[in-house]
C-alpha cells in the first residue's frame, strides 16, 4: 500500500477517533461512539501493517501479537466484574506507559530513521520524554489499581518533605537530560536514560501513593491523560501522524475530564495530583459526636413512604455496584412511575470509583436516560422530594462537606438529600467512605438508616410494592 493511501487511512481513523469521543460524551451515543472508536482501531492496525516494509514472516508475527493480545483482552474483560471496572481501566493505561517506555528504549537503540543536528536533538528530547512519562504512568497505574482493588491502603502516604522529595526527583531528572542530550553515543546516552526511568518509575508511585482515596476517580482520569501524551510522544519519536493525532485527544480529553472533576471536588488539580487532598486535617474532623444515635426504619415502612410519595429521588453510589443490585433498582422505578410517581436519579460527579460509573450501571439496568440527572440538575430540587434513596452512597452526600471547614472533605459540592422530607440510607453498617470520613447524613432527624446487604434490602423492597 503506498504512503498516500496509509495517510487517507490514518485521516479516516483520525475522524473515527474524533466522532467516538464526540459519541461517548452522551449516553444515548454512547454506544455509537464505542463502534466510531472500535472501528478507528482496525482501520489504524490495517494500514500500518500494509504501510511498513517487511517480509510475510513479520506481517505473521504481528498478526499472531495482534490475536494473543485480543484474547487475552476479551478473556479478561469477560471475567471482570462491573465493580473492578475501574482497576482494570487503571492497569490498561499502566500498558499503555510500559509501551512508551520500550518503545522509547528501542528507539534510541535503533531508530527507524537516522537524524543529525537540530532534528537529532529534537528526536532525543522525544525519546526522553516519551520515557519519562511512561514510566510515570505505568508504576502510576498499578499503585492506582492496587489502591482501587484494595490491594493497598486507600489513605494518603504523607512523606516528612514529600513535595521536597518531588522537586530533587524532577531536579535529578533535568540534569539527566542534559547528560543525555550531550552524550556522544547510544552507549554513552543509556546510563542517564536508564537512570531518569528507574527516578520516574519511584515518582509514579510516590506521586500516586500520596493521594486520598476520595481522588481516586481524578486520579483514573489523570492517568488517562498521562497515557495520551506517552502515546503522543512515541508518535513523534515514530513519524506517526496517526499515534500524534490519538495521543493528544487521549491526553487532552483526559486532562479536560480531570479538571471538569477537581471544579465538581472544589479543588486544584494540582492539589489533587501533589496529593493536596485532606491530608493536613487531624482525624477528629472525621469524628462525630458518640452521643448521637440513628434511626432505623424496615423494608414496610419504606414501602408505605414510597406509596405516599409523589416525588423521588435515587442516589446511587459505589455500594450499589458492589451489591449488583441495580437491575433491582430499575424495576423498582419502573414501577414506580407506572404509579404516577416521579422518580428521578441524582448522579455526582465522582459517584463511585470511575468517570460514568452510575451511568453505565443504570443504563445496564435499562433506566431511561432521561431522568438520569446531575448534581446540578437535582440539587436545587431536594427541598420539594418527598423520599431520597441512598444506594452505596457515602462521602457523595455528606453534609460535612458543606458545614465543617476542618472536614478532609470540606468544600466538595455534594447532593444535598439531607433537605428532603425523608433520606434512607441503604447501608451494611456505620463504617466511613472511601475518603475515610464519618457522615453526619446518619444522624439527621428526618434520615433512616436501611441496614443490610443493599441488593437484598431493594428486592425486599420490590417484593413489598408489588405485594
Amino acid at each position: 500500500m503506498g504512503a498516500g493511501f496509509v495517510s487517507v487511512a490514518y485521516v479516516v481513523a483520525s475522524i473515527l477517533f474524533i466522532l467516538s469521543l464526540g459519541g461517548l460524551s452522551h449516553q444515548e451515543s454512547a454506544r455509537r461512539g464505542n463502534f466510531y472508536g472500535i472501528a478507528g482501531i482496525i482501520i489504524a492496525v490495517c494500514a500500518t501493517i500494509a504501510g511498513v516494509s517487511m517480509g510475510v514472516g513479520g506481517i505473521v508475527s504481528i498478526v499472531i501479537a495482534i490475536l494473543i493480545g485480543a484474547s487475552v483482552g476479551m478473556f479478561l474483560a469477560n471475567r471482570v466484574e462491573m465493580t473492578q471496572m475501574p482497576q482494570l481501566v487503571a492497569l490498561l493505561h499502566s500498558f499503555v506507559g510500559l509501551a512508551a517506555v520500550f518503545v522509547g528504549f528501542a528507539g534510541y537503540l535503533d531508530p527507524l530513521v537516522m537524524t543529525h543536528g537540530a532534528e537529532h536533538t529534537i528526536k532525543l528530547v522525544e525519546v526522553f520524554l516519551g520515557i519519562f512519562i511512561g514510566a510515570i504512568t505505568f508504576t502510576g497505574s498499578l499503585i492506582a489499581c492496587g489502591k482501587l482493588d484494595g490491594r493497598i491502603s486507600s489513605s494518603a502516604l504523607t512523606l516528612p518533605g514529600r513535595h521536597i522529595m518531588n522537586l530533587v526527583a524532577l531536579g535529578c531528572t533535568l540534569l539527566l537530560g542534559a547528560w543525555f542530550l550531550g552524550a556522544d553515543s547510544v552507549a554513552g546516552g543509556m546510563f542517564p536514560l536508564i537512570v531518569m526511568t528507574v527516578i520516574a518509575g519511584i515518582l509514579g508511585v510516590h506521586l500516586i501513593l500520596a493521594i486520598g482515596g476520595a481522588d481516586m476517580p481524578v486520579v483514573v482520569s489523570m492517568l488517562n491523560s498521562y497515557s495520551g501524551w506517552a502515546a503522543a510522544s512515541i508518535g513523534f519519536m515514530l513519524g506517526n501522524d496517526l499515534l500524534i493525532v490519538t495521543g493528544a485527544l487521549v491526553g487532552s480529553s483526559g486532562a479536560i475530564l480531570s479538571y471538569i472533576m477537581c471544579r465538581a471536588m472544589n479543588r486544584s488539580f494540582m492539589s489533587v495530583i501533589l496529593g493536596g487532598f485532606g491530608q493536613t486535617t487531624s482525624s477528629a474532623a472525621s469524628e462525630v459526636d458518640s452521643d448521637l444515635t440513628v434511626q432505623e426504619c424496615s423494608t414496610d415502612d419504606l414501602c408505605e413512604e414510597l406509596n405516599m410519595a409523589e416525588s423521588v429521588i435515587i442516589v446511587p453510589g459505589y455500594g450499589m455496584a458492589v451489591a449488583q443490585a441495580q437491575n433491582a433498582v430499575g424495576e423498582i422505578t419502573k414501577l414506580l412511575r407506572d404509579r404516577g410517581v416521579k422518580v428521578r436519579f441524582g448522579i455526582h460527579p465522582v459517584a463511585g470509583r470511575l468517570p460514568g460509573h452510575m451511568n453505565v450501571l443504570l443504563a445496564e439496568a435499562k433506566v431511561p436516560y432521561d431522568i438520569v440527572l446531575e448534581m446540578d440538575e437535582l440539587n436545587d430540587d431536594f427541598p420539594t422530594t418527598d423520599v431520597v434513596l441512598v444506594i452505596g452512597a457515602n462521602d457523595t452526600v455528606n453534609p460535612a462537606a458543606m458545614d465543617d471547614p476542618t472536614s478532609p472533605i470540606a468544600g466538595m459540592p455534594v447532593m444535598e438529600v439531607w433537605k428532603s422530607s425523608l433520606v434512607v440510607v441503604f447501608k451494611r453498617g456505620m463504617a466511613s467512605g472511601y475518603a475515610g470520613v464519618q457522615n453526619p447524613l446518619f444522624f439527621k432527624e428526618n434520615t433512616r438508616m436501611l441496614f443490610g446487604d443493599a441488593k437484598d434490602s431493594v428486592d425486599k423492597l420490590l417484593g413489598g410494592l408489588r405485594g
